[in-house]
């Protein structure tokens, strides 16, 4: 009994060491996750004692830990920009995956000294990218990115999983000397997995909606059934060979996207249950690793890391992204942020389950190489962002809102606003509020008095305001609700704001800038979207002469606001343009040419027959 006791109190002890740990670590710039990381080491054998080697657990726990993150960040993933990542990002969690693995995999041959087998599964493991890590980095320093690149990381992430744990899986089965299973049997049972956890995932997210709609609980309850719910598809899904991981990822994006009862309870709870299970598995790995383990292989490690950082995923995303009209600013942020987390220490465990040869060797390697991404990648996210301008000012468009429970069967709910300093809805009076179709105010509570509504001339900052709205229309009140984007949105999105129905040729001629006959008939928004050559995004910029058009709102994919810069700035990569690099070198070899008398040959030799 008094162990229990200890149990717990040191592992309360050591969540609140951890919180403390994350605040600390915000005040001075670290990354949050290496901060629970460094604690977990801390804690462990060569710090202050405590002996966890347990790997079975470790695995356990983790994979719980893994699933619940992943649900989570389905549900927290819009269905639009689902839509607008999933080709690049299943390109990237497959094409790249393999690209990435087999670059890091060739490094750990040379470097560690392995079999290719065994340098090949190291590359595997370390495949895989962590985008939750990245927006966790991006949100303590208070940023956002722009929103294509943010959605096809996110969307990596929650497809990238399922590949690498394939990739391991399949390469400890090899190494174990099982490699008499033929390439298309492989390819096949791949196709098997996506197609089970696929599947599974979509037809699990629909019954769980059903569920939630459906069943009369205490309110507290329903957030645990959607989680229990989750670990249920994931483990069962790996039970008949599916994967979990897929699985459970489809399933909280169909329930996030769908109508639920209780769904600002139920996104609340998984989003503190996802801190939790970061929290508790970063701790839990560094108290794994036992550091005086890991100088010896501390060299060729960094080694590995370096090739994956430098050469492996630059290369991979250039493949991968190239084909999807991704600028270059955005291809070089994707493959800079290629983060690694918990994911390939997780995956590091699998052969120490079967029990391989080297298998401390893979731990410590994956270890090292996420350390080494925290300590490089995760210091320079937010500057990465600023300086290849793809930095956004932080998203307000989401109210403070809260959903209260009517009849489960009606077609519209109500929703309560506080109205902060600056909304839009502020800007007219009540009674020309652009309301959507359908949507009613049924009472406005000022210092905790209910308004007559005859009385009522304007809203006021704190205001608390109930509407009863279809679920549709939800986010046109969060955006008449939220807050302004702030100063950083006027220095982003632009000098001032242009109407996108303004004539080409009126704006050209304003300001003394180059255009073509056919455009000057076109409106700028017109313009502005046939440039970008692609689905418009909050953030897309185009350059014109000497002012940058830059896309500022829009209504689904219509462009409804643009902005202007006059004065922008110098393009980061400028300096390094490949094309005008080789243009310089060429140039500088025809003159070096020139000066020697040696005639070149894309000019005509003189005629004649001087000497």
């Amino acid at each position: 009994m008094e162990q229990a006791h200890q149990l717990v109190f040191i592992g309360s002890l050591l969540l609140l060491a951890g919180i403390v740990a994350g605040v600390l670590s915000s005040r001075v710039g670290a990354p949050l996750l290496l901060a629970f990381l460094a604690l977990g080491m801390v804690a462990g054998v060569d710090g202050l004692g405590l002996h966890f080697t347990s790997t079975g657990s470790a695995y356990l726990i983790g994979s719980a830990a893994l699933a619940i993150i992943l649900f989570d960040g389905g549900l927290h993933t819009r269905r639009r920009v689902f839509k607008l990542a999933l080709g690049p990002s299943v390109v990237l969690a497959s094409v790249g995956v393999a690209i990435t693995a087999t670059i890091a995999g060739c490094a750990a041959v040379f470097l560690l000294h392995l079999g290719w087998t065994e340098g090949l599964l190291i590359g595997a493991i370390v495949s895989s990218t962590d985008a939750a890590a990245v927006f966790l980095l991006l949100h303590q320093r208070g940023r956002e990115i722009s929103q294509r690149v943010a959605a096809t990381l996110e969307t990596e992430a929650g497809f990238n999983d399922p590949f690498a744990v394939f990739l391991t899986t399949t390469l400890v089965t090899f190494a174990s000397g099982h490699d008499g299973e033929p390439f298309a049997a492989l390819m096949l049972h791949l196709a098997r997995e996506a197609v089970l956890g696929a599947a599974i995932g979509i037809a699990g997210g629909m019954v769980l909606v059903q569920l939630v709609n459906r069943l009369t609980l205490a309110g507290g309850l329903q957030p645990i059934l959607a989680m229990a719910a989750a670990l249920c598809l994931f483990a069962g899904t790996q039970l008949i060979e599916g994967s979990g991981f897929l699985a459970v990822y489809l399933a909280g994006l169909i329930a996030g996207n769908s109508r639920l009862k209780s769904s600002q309870t139920i996104l609340r709870f998984h989003e503190g249950m996802a801190w939790l299970s970061q929290l508790v598995l970063f701790i839990m790995l560094g108290l794994l690793v036992v550091p005086h383990h890991l100088l010896p292989q501390a060299p060729a490690a960094l080694g590995v890391a370096l090739v994956l950082i430098l050469v492996a995923r630059p290369l991979a995303v250039w493949i991968c992204l190239t084909p999807f009209r991704f600028s270059v600013q955005e291809r070089l942020f994707v493959a800079w942020v290629g983060l690694r987390g918990a994911v390939p220490i997780f995956l590091a465990m699998i052969p120490t389950l079967a029990r391989l040869p080297h298998s401390e060797t893979y731990f410590h390697v994956a270890f090292l190489v996420v350390l080494a991404s925290l300590v490089l990648q995760g210091w320079t996210v937010a500057p990465a962002a600023r300086w290849l301008r793809l930095e956004m000012p932080r998203d307000k468009h989401h109210g403070h809102r809260l959903d209260l429970e009517i009849a489960a069967a009606g077609s519209r709910e109500i929703s309560a606003y506080r109205v902060p300093l600056g909304a839009p809805a502020l800007d007219r009076s009540f009674e020309q509020l652009p309301l959507p179709r359908r949507t009613r105010l049924i009472a406005v509570l000022r210092d905790g008095v209910v308004m007559n509504r005859a009385q009522l001339d304007r809203l006021q900052p704190n205001d608390v305001v109930l509407a009863l709205t279809p679920p549709e229309t939800t986010e046109v009140l969060d955006r008449m609700f939220a807050e302004r984007a702030g100063p950083l949105a006027d220095s982003v999105l632009g000098d001032f704001v242009l109407d996108p129905a303004v004539p080409m040729a009126t704006f050209v001629d304003l300001y003394g800038l180059p255009a073509t006959l056919g455009d000057r008939a076109k409106p700028v928004g017109t313009f502005l979207r046939q440039r970008i050559g692609r689905r418009p995004v909050i953030g897309d910029r185009v350059h014109l002469g000497l002012v940058d058009l830059i896309v500022r709102e829009l209504d689904g994919d219509r462009i409804t606001e643009i902005g202007v810069v006059l004065e922008p700035e110098r393009d980061p990569l400028d300096g390094v343009s490949i094309r005008r690099r080789l243009k310089r070198l060429a140039g500088g070899a025809r003159r070096a040419i020139r000066r020697r008398g040696v005639p070149v040959a894309s000019r005509r030799p003189p005629s004649g027959d001087g000497a």
